[in-house]
């Protein structure tokens, strides 16, 4: 994980723990949310990002950039991935489906608070 996974992702536990979150569950999903992301650096991350917000015909530009394009590919796919690779660490079935759909909670209280902190942080 990037540096600055790791840090957001205790950042959101701390958050949720500040909220006074208590399951385990869901502050095992905070910490390993965006472990799929690899070691995906600030410009891959940015056009991630701007895509996102504006549009993914932003990433088709941003992906001819040398080593983009697979970055890019993680970063559009890390719910998924951080989920397979918290499986294979033996987190629970409930862990793993919180982190698989963060951006878009199946569990309407605890995935809604583990995406309310994940967006505050």
């Amino acid at each position: 994980m990037h540096v600055a996974d790791r840090r957001h992702g205790l950042d959101v536990v701390a958050w949720l723990g500040a909220a006074g979150e208590t399951e385990r569950d869901v502050l095992v999903a905070g910490l390993l949310h965006d472990c799929g992301k690899g070691d995906t650096g600030v410009g891959p991350r940015i056009a991630y990002a701007l895509g996102h917000r504006y549009g993914r015909a932003f990433w088709r530009p941003a992906a001819i950039v040398p080593g983009w394009g697979a970055a890019i590919d993680r970063l559009r796919v890390h719910a998924d991935s951080s989920a397979e690779l918290a499986a294979r660490a033996g987190c629970s079935v409930r862990t793993v489906e919180l982190i698989r759909h963060q951006d878009r909670p199946l569990d309407p209280e605890a995935g809604e608070r583990l995406r309310l902190a994940d967006e505050a942080c």
